[in-house]
């Protein structure tokens, strides 16, 4: 549909821009449905985002924002009101303006991840998992984990401080969770998450050492660069059953188009219409 002046806008917030996939799923959904709207990428580097962000929302046809790295964690101070699963992750990535002018913030990164998870069979009450990134899509990974039921939840990040940040906000909403820090030995859990950008560029570093994944484990990848990243392909190797990271995507838009006033749809809708390229 050719944008005009009825159209509404969903910002894309982040840098580097070249790693969006967002915009490959809903403009074409918007189209396929003749939905004037679009899904406009827009880099802003974390120096500026303070400054950019409510210039964004001063727009009269902005009727929201998808937020990704690296502001997923920094955007929250510049809202008025956030949901829970925001407090819990320390993170959002999907910001709107009400009527009253206030931003509100929710994050749907950890219910996308769940709910492929499920999809595939992994069954989640009761589960052990390792989540290697303490950053604002592993906090909310972390938190729809622990809101699924799950019993151990391990944390890895070289950042230490938002590695403990985050722990202490499972254990505060989630007494009877068991919550590790500071080891990413994959052994023994049932589900192990890549929620670090590591994967993006070639020749970065594994998050984790690929060789004591058991076959048994369920491995979910968050990096949308390529579709199998070299740790999933190691994994895969190993026999592990995989996710990867655009199948999150898909999974919580549906939430987004609800959150951002749109009628919702399907992931298998979604995923008929897409068109993806890596």
């Amino acid at each position: 549909m050719p944008l005009d002046g009825n159209t509404r806008i969903i910002a894309h917030i982040g840098d580097p821009t070249a790693t969006f996939k967002a915009p490959m799923i809903y403009n074409p959904y918007f189209e396929a449905n003749g939905i004037n709207a679009s899904v406009v990428p827009m880099g802003v580097r974390a120096a500026d985002f303070a400054a950019a962000l409510p210039v964004i929302f001063r727009f009269t046809n902005v009727d929201g924002a998808l937020i990704t790295m690296p502001h997923k964690v920094s955007v929250v101070d510049m809202l008025d009101e956030v949901s829970p699963a925001v407090r819990i992750a320390g993170a959002c990535n999907a910001v709107k303006r009400d009527a009253n002018g206030k931003l509100i913030g929710d994050m749907f990164d950890g219910e996308g991840f769940v709910r492929g998870v499920k999809r595939k069979g992994q069954r989640l009450d009761g589960a052990r998992a390792l989540i290697v990134g303490a950053g604002g899509v592993g906090s909310a990974i972390a938190a729809s984990l622990a809101a699924a039921g799950a019993a151990r939840l391990a944390l890895y990040d070289l950042d230490v401080a938002a590695m403990d940040g985050l722990a202490a906000r499972l254990v505060r909403h989630y007494p009877a969770l068991r919550v590790e820090t500071g080891d990413n030995d994959p052994r023994g859990f049932d589900i192990v998450v890549n929620a670090t950008p590591l994967g993006m560029n070639a020749g970065d570093p594994s998050p984790l050492d690929v060789s004591l994944l058991e076959p048994e484990t369920f491995v979910g990848e968050v990096v949308m660069k390529a579709e199998t990243t070299a740790f999933l392909a190691a994994a895969k190797a190993r026999g592990c059953r995989t996710q990867i990271g655009v199948d999150m995507l898909f999974e919580q838009i549906p939430a987004y188009l609800e959150f951002f006033g749109f009628a919702t749809t399907t992931p298998e809708t979604l995923r008929a219409h897409a068109r993806i390229s890596y």
